[in-house]
């Protein structure tokens, strides 16, 4: 068993879990959201699969870490997670949860059967203004507070013709999850990765999906991460920004109901 990051205790996390059996399903949320981001992939999926996902260290219900971590670290913990069930897991992630779910993958092969890549990148480590904007993150977090942050950011994680409604819900599940330090070292770590050289090494099939309006990181990012895997199909998500799996469930689910089918049934 991987040991805990020094940092954290796995006891600290809290986890959502639905679902008596069938493949397990792991989600892992992106660095503005908890939980909560996977409400319609749970109610699509949880009558074939054992859903479970995490308030990352630091966020929402889990507890706060008590130093840094690093994307290892995350990565090792979701791992922990998965033994704790047995097994392998399916891994979905979204945006900075793809990115550990991708690192997951490559530390502990034997734990994921296949990858749901949302809305992803190879990390804010490939471009040295980008790592400086994510590290800039924390102290923006800090002078602003959850709310003001949440409605500065909020809204661009969807598409312009989002419904008010759904803004609505993204910015409020935004300012009740993220805080410090554990906001501040998920952007850390984030400004410190990129998987670039390391994507040749992922051995599950992988589904990416981007939206055609994700203002975030966008589908060029999506299209180096699909580029650099060896088993991947790619999916541009129409009519849909940065969090696709919630502007756009019925399409998303749907892509990722096919994949689990196949990859669960070859």
């Amino acid at each position: 068993m991987t040991a805990p990051a020094a940092a954290y205790d796995p006891a600290g996390l809290h986890l959502e879990e639905a679902g008596d059996s069938g493949p397990l399903v792991l989600c892992l949320h992106g660095i503005g959201s908890s939980s909560a981001a996977f409400a319609p992939q749970f109610a699509a999926l949880i009558g074939a699969y054992r859903m479970v996902a995490w308030d990352a260290p630091g966020y929402a219900k889990s507890a706060d870490p008590t130093g840094p971590l690093t994307m290892d670290d995350y990565a090792d913990l979701a791992a922990d997670v998965i033994r704790a069930r047995g097994g392998a897991a399916h891994v979905l992630g979204v945006s900075w949860g793809g990115v550990i779910a991708l690192r997951l993958a490559t530390r502990h092969p034997d734990l994921v059967e296949s990858l749901m890549v949302v809305a992803s990148t190879p990390g804010s480590g490939t471009d040295p203004d980008k790592a400086a904007a994510m590290r800039a993150r924390a102290d923006e977090l800090a002078r602003l507070g959850p709310d003001a942050f949440a409605a500065a950011r909020g809204p661009r994680l969807l598409s312009a013709a989002a419904p008010a409604g759904l803004v609505e819900r993204v910015t409020a599940a935004m300012a009740a999850a993220v805080r410090l330090p554990g906001y501040g070292h998920a952007a850390e770590a984030m400004a410190a990765t990129d998987l670039r050289g390391e994507l040749h090494q992922v051995t599950a099939p992988t589904l990416v999906l981007c939206g055609d309006q994700d203002r975030i990181t966008g589908p060029d990012a999506s299209q180096v991460l699909a580029g650099g895997l060896h088993r991947t199909a790619y999916v541009i998500v129409k009519d849909a920004g940065h969090l696709a799996n919630q502007e756009q469930p019925e399409h998303v689910n749907a892509w990722l109901a096919s994949h689990l089918h196949i990859v669960t049934h070859r």
